[in-house]
C-alpha cells in the first residue's frame, strides 16, 4: 500500500475519533458512512453502527480521562480506514475533504 494512504489512514483515524467527541460528530458521522456507501456499500450499516459506537465510547472516555481508551478507538479507525482505502484508493481525496469539512463545523476548528 502506499505509504501516504497509510499515513492518512492513520491520521484520518486519529481524527474521527476526536470529531466524534465534538460538536461536529454527526458531519464527520454522515461523511464517513456516505464515503463507505460509495467505496464499500455492503458494509456501510456496518460502518455507520461502528461510528456510533465509537461515539459513545469515546465521549465516555474523554469524560473519565481514558486516553489508552481514544488511542485504541483511532487505532481501530485507523484499521477501518486502512482497509477502505486499500479498496479504493481513489477514496483518499474524498477522505480527507470530510474530515476537513467536518473539522470547519465546530468553533475550534481554526486551531486544529
Amino acid at each position: 500500500m502506499d505509504p501516504q494512504l497509510v499515513q492518512l489512514a492513520q491520521t484520518a483515524g486519529t481524527t474521527v475519533v476526536a470529531l466524534l467527541a465534538t460538536e461536529a460528530w454527526t458531519a464527520t458521522r454522515d461523511g464517513v458512512v456516505a464515503l463507505w456507501r460509495r467505496v464499500s456499500p455492503a458494509r456501510a450499516d456496518d460502518a455507520a453502527a461502528a461510528i456510533e459506537e465509537t461515539r459513545a465510547d469515546v465521549v465516555l472516555a474523554r469524560e473519565q480521562g481514558d486516553t489508552e481508551t481514544e488511542e485504541a478507538l483511532a487505532t481501530e479507525w485507523y484499521g477501518r480506514l486502512r482497509r477502505l482505502l486499500a479498496a479504493d484508493p481513489s477514496a483518499a481525496q474524498e477522505l480527507e475533504r470530510v474530515l476537513s469539512e467536518a473539522r470547519g463545523n465546530f468553533p475550534s476548528a481554526s486551531s486544529r
